[in-house]
């Protein structure tokens, strides 16, 4: 009997089978599906228009304020402005109120608010069968067509940037869902600034992104942001949409303390965390003190921490004098934390 699949997303190798049956053969779409990339590109007369969906399916705190920043963050990824979103609410029965719908909607009201971004549109139903509700994020940004940001563009020996640290998500999600091992271990200060982390240093990547657009213009060859999977898998991603391998320096990636409490607490591995915040920036090896320079000055952290290599099966991270293959998570560790309080539950 065929084993069922773990919560999170497809494995890799499904899913190229799955994108491989897809036809093409429309000339107005410029970037389409694939391993690894973040949105879709369609030519619309003069313009292009980049188009997302996600859906928040982990969290139930603050869920407004994920999903519309998780969907403009792929819109930015790939050169354009977050403009409109539409989104569909499906809320558990029995657990709906007319409270809970209006905290949803003023969460997506003042994140679109802070990014500039329109709700246009959606739908909204009391659904069957959930626990927790769940908003499928539709974005729209808008580019002109040289401002793209085709991964495709990647060269071996481009630099990879990391912006912010890595599971700022996750960090978030963490001190939201599971306080109170957080609060008996380390005080609720400790809990409320993690908690806090959703808003600073905040999930949005689309100030760096925009960052880096204007400081480097063509030297900017790839931005991705690490999400469900955490660093490692959106290292894996980027390889793929590249069509690159890349080594890592594991001494050169960003934690931020409180991340390593958390993980440390709960025995997660931080490269595995869900990690909306963090983006990984590809760039020509002599742009990288002009990419570090602007962001500084933008009040964003950033380090190197590898580079891209010829060989798309390579891909490393160097732990201490040696290069190992960079760890795979199929599933979350957040995603693996929930389940496990849930079987205990």
């Amino acid at each position: 009997m065929t084993e069922p699949l773990p919560v999170g997303k497809l494995p890799p190798e499904l899913l190229a089978l799955l994108l491989a049956s897809i036809g093409g053969g429309d000339d107005s779409v410029l970037i389409g599906p694939g391993l690894g990339r973040d949105a879709a590109a369609v030519r619309v007369g003069d313009r292009v228009l980049v188009l997302k969906t996600d859906p928040i399916t982990f969290a139930s705190d603050a869920i407004g304020w994920y999903a519309v920043n998780v969907n403009a963050n792929d819109i930015a990824c790939l050169g354009a402005t977050p403009r409109w979103m539409l989104v569909t609410a499906l809320l558990p029965e029995g657990r709906t109120t007319p409270e809970l719908v209006d905290e949803i909607f003023a969460g997506l009201r003042a994140a679109c608010d802070a990014i500039g971004v329109r709700l246009v549109g959606g739908h909204t139903e009391i659904t069957a069968g959930l626990d927790r509700p769940i908003l499928v994020g539709q974005m729209i940004g808008e580019a002109a067509e040289e401002e793209l940001i085709d991964p495709r563009r990647a060269k071996p020996g481009d630099s990879i940037l990391l912006v912010q640290g890595i599971a700022i998500e996750g960090t978030a999600m963490i001190a939201r869902e599971f306080p109170e091992p957080l609060v008996e271990r380390y005080g609720e200060p400790f809990v409320e600034r993690c908690r806090q982390f959703l808003h600073d240093p905040g999930i949005s990547v689309v100030p760096a992104a925009t960052t880096l657009r204007r400081a480097l213009g063509h030297r900017l060859h790839a931005l991705h942001d690490p999400t469900e999977g955490g660093l490692a898998t959106g290292l894996r991603e980027l390889g793929t949409a590249t069509g690159l391998g890349l080594l890592v320096d594991w001494h050169d990636i960003p934690y931020y303390a409180e991340t390593s409490k958390i993980c440390e607490t709960f025995r997660l591995n931080a490269l595995g965390l869900i990690s909306s915040g963090a983006l990984l920036a590809v760039v020509a090896p002599g742009a990288v003190g002009t990419a570090l320079a602007a962001l500084r000055k933008a009040g964003l952290s950033a380090a190197r921490i590898g580079r891209m290599e010829e060989d798309l099966e390579y891909v490393r991270i160097i732990d201490g004098c040696i290069a190992i293959p960079l760890p795979t998570f199929p599933v979350d560790e957040f995603a693996r934390l929930l389940s496990e309080s849930n079987r205990k539950t």
